[in-house]
């Protein structure tokens, strides 16, 4: 498959000589890598393929190893390939992401030659974020969200995140929390039936950033959960990826005032015509909630999970209570 790779990029890029770099990770469940491959005689140094192609027997880190996973996996994937080709060209430097060169789908093998974020000054990688790292992605997910406001999610995910309770049936049938598993579809509703629905990320965790070496820039990859939804899963998925309970707590107030602070100028932008003192105390009251579907999720799905914490519950418990 190497040597198809090199010859489809230098078929695409219109270069004479391509070589593989590195691997950069492998695929979730064994359904492919991620390598970057060097380039020749060509402003672009060196890009990033994407390669999808499926186990033929599949090997999940937490055993959810079924049909129905696969399928959505499969699907994520293709959704992927229609958020390139449909819906990338809207993003701004505000919600940067990478470039794509070229797609393909055949026979659940898939293929996407996108721009190396490395190369083009998004190199650096966080673990443990400090504010200034915070502000950045908060900063795009608001213009991410202002961009795709009351867009329909043709060809990608109808509600979009990994964790959509429509998407993780077996995950809820498990689960020992009875009063969440009850609450499970009235939390997914009411998200649901926010009349501000935007194109969410679907899984805005810190590793899915790229930051400019001052760490004030960033950029964003891994569009395979993106649809539709409620920005506040978006932030509510961040923040859990980036802080303990502790911090979460203590700082929700700054960072929801930082964020729709970012969101009304980013809307602004746009020129939309929006009632936005309802957007914001509509959304407002969906990050709890949105919190509480993630809760939800995890745990079904990992019930020893290192997120699930007190805050979560507390959160939770109060949701179910005013639902």
């Amino acid at each position: 498959m190497k040597d198809e790779i090199q010859s489809i990029i230098k078929e695409k890029l219109q270069v004479n000589h391509v070589e593989e770099k590195e691997c950069i990770q492998q695929l979730w469940s064994g359904y492919g890598r991620i390598v970057r491959f060097q380039l020749d005689q060509t402003e672009e140094k060196s890009v990033i393929v994407k390669h999808v192609l499926p186990p033929n027997e599949t090997n999940h880190p937490r055993g959810w190893n079924t049909n129905f996973s696969h399928l959505r996996k499969l699907t994520s994937y293709e959704v992927e390939i229609s958020w390139y080709k449909k819906y990338a060209q809207y993003c701004s430097d505000s919600c940067r992401i990478p470039k794509c060169y070229h797609t393909q789908n055949q026979n659940e093998e898939m293929i996407l030659i996108l721009e190396d974020l490395d190369a083009s000054g998004y190199a650096k990688r966080i673990h443990e974020a400090e504010w200034k790292h915070m502000q950045a992605c908060i900063k795009w997910l608001a213009n991410f969200h202002a961009t795709f406001l009351h867009q329909k999610p043709d060809e990608l995910w109808e509600i979009g995140t990994y964790w959509h309770l429509n998407t993780r049936p077996d995950e809820l049938k498990v689960m020992g929390d009875k009063n969440l598993k009850k609450a499970a579809k009235s939390i997914d509703q009411k998200l649901n039936e926010s009349p501000y629905l935007t194109f969410v990320h679907g899984d805005a965790k810190l590793a899915n950033f790229c930051f400019a070496e001052d760490g004030t820039k960033v950029a964003a990859v891994d569009f395979q959960y993106v649809g539709g939804g409620c920005g506040m899963k978006d932030l509510a998925y961040f923040v859990g990826s980036c802080l303990y309970e502790e911090d979460c707590e203590r700082l929700e107030t700054t960072i929801l005032d930082e964020y729709f602070r970012e969101l009304k100028s980013a809307v602004s932008k746009q020129n939309l015509e929006i009632d936005w003192k309802d957007l914001e105390e509509n959304w407002r009251s969906l990050y709890p909630v949105a919190w509480a579907d993630f809760h939800r999720f995890l745990k079904g799905w990992s019930p020893d999970h290192w997120k699930i914490n007190s805050y979560s519950e507390k959160i939770t418990r109060k949701v179910i209570q005013n639902l």
